[in-house]
């Protein structure tokens, strides 16, 4: 091995060892500013409000922003607390905040807030932590209602049958191939 290839080795092992820190310093801050919002919403909730709504609150909260604000930039506006507000009261357990994947961000989390359904806001979240996509694709995902269009492919799957749950995530995968609804993978297979 000549003294080139020993440097340009040298290089991409370094390369590799930067681009990992890189990744870990993210996951590590996306984490952090996830907890760290939850932490003020559930402050601004539990302890200033005390769970209510009344109209002094939006007082409390527009005075609170405007102070964070002009000392920590606009992801303390107004509109961004009340969605740490809604954030804590959609998820009161902050165990299952702290076991949210690192690849998430307050964007992802954003996202799922206006969902009804807790299961859904969880698949969603998990999806885009499996897929590691990023919020706008996530966005496209619920608009195309993908967990609603999963739940209708698991109804479609028979009990008992060998086809997991989950296994499709759109019912017309069920009508492309043919899969009578009721009926299970292996009833179709020898049919």
């Amino acid at each position: 091995m000549d003294l080139l290839d020993s440097k340009q080795d040298l290089y991409k092992e370094i390369s590799a060892l930067i681009e990992q820190t890189r990744c870990n310093v993210y996951a590590n801050a996306n984490k952090a500013t996830v907890l760290l919002f939850w932490d003020i919403g559930h402050r601004i909730r539990n302890d200033i409000l005390q769970n209510r709504r009344a109209g002094y609150g939006k007082q409390i909260v527009s005075a609170l922003a405007t102070q964070l604000t002009q000392r920590y930039g606009q992801s303390f506006e107004s509109r961004n607390l009340r969605r740490m507000m809604q954030f804590t009261e959609q998820f009161p357990d902050n165990t299952i905040v702290s076991a949210l994947p690192t690849q998430l961000s307050w964007s992802h989390i954003v996202e799922v807030l206006p969902l009804k359904i807790m299961d859904a806001k969880l698949y969603y979240l998990n999806e885009a932590a499996t897929s590691m996509i990023g919020s706008k694709a996530m966005r496209k995902m619920i608009s195309r209602r993908g967990y609603e269009r999963r739940e209708i492919a698991n109804t479609q799957i028979r009990q008992g049958s060998a086809l997991p749950l989950n296994t499709f995530k759109d019912p017309y995968y069920h009508s492309i191939n043919k899969i009578k609804k009721g009926k299970g993978f292996s009833a179709q297979r020898t049919a």
